[in-house]
């Protein structure tokens, strides 16, 4: 439990109010068993990094992962599956994100590329419903670094201790909260409200 009242909740998108894309995929060219084996080697992959930080193109960073990876097909037909990937918000994700702005305001923080950022949630009902956006692409600055909990920090109207961040990655959490963020780790739209039950943003 947080001891401090919360001012402003901040969600990750992915794998908490938009269903996570492309894993079961990405096993299967890479081989790798589990899902937390491949978000592990996902989220350190240097070229996932420069790409989801707006520092290379989607060629680039298609050849770079295939090299990297040393996956059995060609940049171009790996990019065209990574376009696939993206899936819609869960159900109820719309209504929860309205419910905790009748609280307290509302923003995301997401590790999002400007390809599938521009083809898939630029606009959506979901992502314009928030009073503050946080995309890593535009930032330059990629979780789980704590440069962008510290950059966040600064741009947000409450202090950092009264910020609650959720994600559904344990690294992106413990990295929240070493910065000073109250966090909770969830997973989906259920688990994100109780996390907001239980701090007080939402009544059950």
């Amino acid at each position: 439990m947080t001891a401090d009242r919360i001012d402003l909740v901040l969600f990750d998108l992915g794998g908490v109010l938009i269903r996570p894309g492309g894993v079961a995929s990405m096993r299967a060219l890479s081989g790798i068993d589990s899902d937390e084996a491949l978000w592990t080697r996902w989220l350190g992959c240097p070229w996932v990094q420069r790409f989801e930080a707006g520092r290379c193109s989607p060629d680039e960073f298609a050849a770079g992962v295939v090299a990297d990876w040393e996956l059995e097909l060609e940049p171009a037909a790996f990019l065209q599956a990574f376009g696939g990937w993206p899936e819609p918000p869960f159900e109820g994700a719309l209504e929860l994100v309205e419910a905790v702005q009748a609280s307290v305001p509302a923003g995301f923080l997401s590790n999002m590329n400007s390809f599938q950022w521009t083809a898939n949630y630029e606009g959506i009902p979901l992502t314009d419903a928030f009073a503050f956006r946080f995309l890593s692409f535009e930032l330059g600055l990629v979780k789980p670094d704590a440069a962008v909990f510290e950059a966040v920090a600064a741009r947000l109207p409450v202090p950092r201790h009264r910020v609650l961040f959720l994600d559904d990655n344990a690294v992106n959490v413990e990295a929240a909260a070493a910065t000073g963020f109250a966090v909770r780790h969830v997973r989906g739209v259920q688990e994100a409200r109780g996390a907001l039950v239980e701090t007080g943003v939402l009544v059950a």
